[in-house]
């Protein structure tokens, strides 16, 4: 898959890393040369310029990547970048980075973003997870499909403690994604048990998450 990273500063380098390690074709973009310089991320192809100019997004050859990250510092650049990226190419997949929370509501399609990813919120929602039992908490939400990924521990006292997974009868538009277990991670199935302690990953609608949570409480 190819995938162009607008922004080659740490977020963006480290982004573009992972990527190749998964096997994708990376460009990378920036205007200032020594983040765009040849060889800055082994493995990928860099390109000088600045991402909000039509010039630069064409010599990057939008058209044939599947996926636009908008990684750069500056919150009105990714907004920039996104709106190009899906409305004059067309891009199917555009990711954004929201650096400043207030700055959030912004990052939707209508600004041709599919996925807002907000540091400051993800490291809150960290946080959260790793601090409350018995609590439910929102990790990412998925913009294009209106859908959140939620995690929940499950406390002692569920009600759905020793229950399959199967008979419990989850909330509509709601699906178990992933039982978090010590060490392991299960892929859970109709026969798996749900244990005190297990941390529970969702992906849910947002208007069943009171429910869930009410589920899970109980």
């Amino acid at each position: 898959m190819r995938v162009a990273i607008a922004g080659a500063g740490k977020v963006g380098r480290a982004i573009a890393r992972e990527l190749i390690l998964n096997g994708h074709d990376i460009l990378l973009i920036d205007r200032d040369p020594e983040k765009a310089r040849p060889g800055v991320v082994d493995g990928a192809a860099v390109l000088l310029g600045d991402t909000c100019e039509i010039a630069v997004l064409d010599q990057a050859d939008l058209p044939t990547c599947q996926v636009m990250i908008a990684a750069t510092g500056d919150d009105k650049v990714n907004l920039v970048v996104s709106l190009l990226a899906k409305t004059e190419y067309g891009v199917p997949r555009v990711v954004a980075r929201v650096n400043h929370p207030k700055n959030e509501w912004m990052f939707d399609e209508a600004w041709g973003v599919d996925v807002a990813v907000s540091t400051p919120r993800m490291l809150s929602a960290l946080v959260e997870e790793a601090v409350t039992v018995g609590d439910l908490v929102r990790l990412f939400t998925f913009r294009e499909g209106n859908a959140n990924l939620v995690e929940l521990t499950l406390a002692p006292a569920s009600s759905v403690v020793g229950s399959r997974v199967g008979d419990v009868q989850w909330p509509v538009d709601t699906a178990l994604v992933a039982i978090v277990r010590d060490t392991r991670v299960i892929s859970p199935s109709p026969d798996d048990s749900l244990e005190a302690g297990d941390e529970l990953l969702f992906v849910a609608a947002p208007d069943q998450e009171p429910a869930l949570e009410t589920l899970l409480t109980a």
